[in-house]
C-alpha cells in the first residue's frame, strides 16, 4: 500500500501516513532496526525563527510526560520512559540525536520500539513518528492507538506553536 497522499489535517498542518515503502529519508537515521509505520505531521508557521527543535519537542512534550502520555506511552504501549528529570531524556524519552534542526526521542517495550522525530525547517516545525514491532502484538496495539494519534498530533503543534 502506498503512503496515504499529503492531506490537511488542520489549519496549516499538513500529514502523511506511511504504513509500507517508507521514503528512504525517514528510515536513513533511524535507531530503530526496521519501520512498519510512520507518519509525518507538519506546521506551516512563521515562529521558527530562533528557536530550535529541542524547544519545539519540549513545547510538544513537556520536560516529563504528563498523565495522559504516561497513561498511553506506558500504560497502553507499555514504553519504558526515564521517571523525572533526568540528562539525556525528554518527556521521559531517550534523545538519540540532537542538533539545532532535529532531535530524534527513542523508546520501546517489549514489543514495541518508537522514535519520534521533531524537525525545524525554514517555515514549518514536523513531528514524525516511527514505529518497529517488536512483535506481532506491535501492530495489534498501534493500529487503533495510531487513529487516535494522527486525530491529536495537529492540535499538539498548534499548542506548541503558542508556547514557543
Amino acid at each position: 500500500m502506498p503512503p496515504t497522499q499529503p492531506q490537511q489535517a488542520g489549519e496549516r498542518v499538513t500529514s502523511t501516513v506511511y504504513r509500507h515503502r517508507l521514503p528512504e529519508v525517514l528510515c536513513a537515521t533511524t535507531e530503530l532496526p526496521s519501520v512498519q509505520y510512520a507518519d509525518r505531521f507538519a506546521l506551516a508557521t512563521g515562529a521558527v525563527e530562533g528557536t530550535t527543535a529541542e524547544a519545539w519537542a519540549r513545547a510538544l512534550f513537556g520536560d516529563v510526560p504528563d498523565l495522559g502520555e504516561r497513561i498511553v506511552w506506558q500504560g497502553v504501549l507499555g514504553l519504558r520512559l526515564a521517571s523525572g528529570r533526568a540528562p539525556g531524556t525528554l518527556a521521559g524519552w531517550r534523545v538519540v540525536a540532537q542538533d539545532e534542526r532535529v532531535i530524534r526521542l527513542w523508546a520501546q517495550s517489549w514489543f514495541i520500539a518508537c522514535e519520534l522525530v521533531v524537525e525545524r525547517g525554514d517555515a514549518e516545525v514536523s513531528l514524525t513518528t516511527l514505529m518497529h514491532y517488536r512483535r506481532r502484538l506491535g501492530r495489534t496495539v498501534w493500529t487503533p492507538v495510531s487513529a487516535v494519534h494522527r486525530r491529536l498530533a495537529p492540535g499538539l503543534l498548534h499548542d506548541a506553536e503558542v508556547r514557543v
